[in-house]
């Protein structure tokens, strides 16, 4: 039996199809679909939700059986109010089961049974400090926070993983319970098994939370899993 996931992405994103998408499970289909919301095109939520609801409504015509917010600075922007507004328009829309992209970092530290967690980012500080004081509203301590200032999303997806490699090791000595390389535009899977055998600590990124999450909520439990710890903590049938 197929499940279908449908993803709200930015406009800019390049990754979600390059990287994220192959690591769905077999007889789980994403589905895409992108609105203009960073950038020279960056809106409140208030502004932008009649476009999420235009945008889940056409994902909820295709079945699917969860639609997510896949914007990870967008979804933390406005703290827990932002992100509930985000939820109520989707599930408005006629999705059966919802998220964001920050619904799914939460849950996937939950899981992680995670109460720190570290966090690394392409974005100016100002951005930064958003994640930080989101994670924070929701219970996490965040002994280390970095954000790189990349140029945007054509520096944000261009930076070869080996680059995140290093960087997440900074993060090494913070006393994290997890690691998180945040952002949908990155290039952040592929060194997820690496950076936790060398760390210590599981790792979480953007694109694979949001799998974690989707999976979690359609009740996947199959054998064949998504690189991270994370996706130990959905039991096999």
């Amino acid at each position: 039996m197929v499940a279908r996931v449908g993803l709200i992405i930015p406009s800019s994103n390049r990754m979600v199809e390059q990287e994220m998408v192959r690591f769905f499970p077999e007889n789980v289909v994403p589905h895409i679909t992108r609105l203009r919301m960073t950038g020279s095109n960056r809106k409140t939520i208030g502004d932008l939700l009649p476009e999420v609801e235009a945008a889940a409504a056409a994902l909820a015509d295709a079945k699917c059986d969860v639609i997510v917010f896949h914007c990870t600075a967008n979804s933390m922007s406005e703290g827990s109010d932002g992100e509930t507004r985000l939820l109520e328009t989707i599930k408005k829309a006629g999705a059966p089961r919802v998220a964001t992209t920050s619904t799914a970092i939460i849950e996937a530290l939950r899981a992680l049974q995670a109460s720190s967690v570290s966090l690394v980012t392409p974005y100016d500080q100002k951005v930064t400090d958003h994640e930080v004081h989101f994670l924070e509203e929701r219970g996490f301590r965040v002994p280390y926070a970095r954000g790189w200032a990349l140029g945007g999303s054509d520096a944000y997806c261009s930076t070869p993983p080996q680059t995140w490699l290093e960087r997440m090791m900074e993060t090494a000595g913070c006393g994290a319970q997890a690691t998180f390389l945040s952002c949908a535009n990155v290039q952040g899977i592929a060194i997820v098994e690496e950076v936790e055998r060398k760390l210590g600590v599981p790792m979480i990124t953007s694109n694979q939370a949001v799998i974690f999450e989707s999976l979690r909520q359609i009740g996947w439990q199959g054998d064949k899993r998504p690189p991270g710890r994370v996706f130990d903590t959905l039991r096999p049938s």
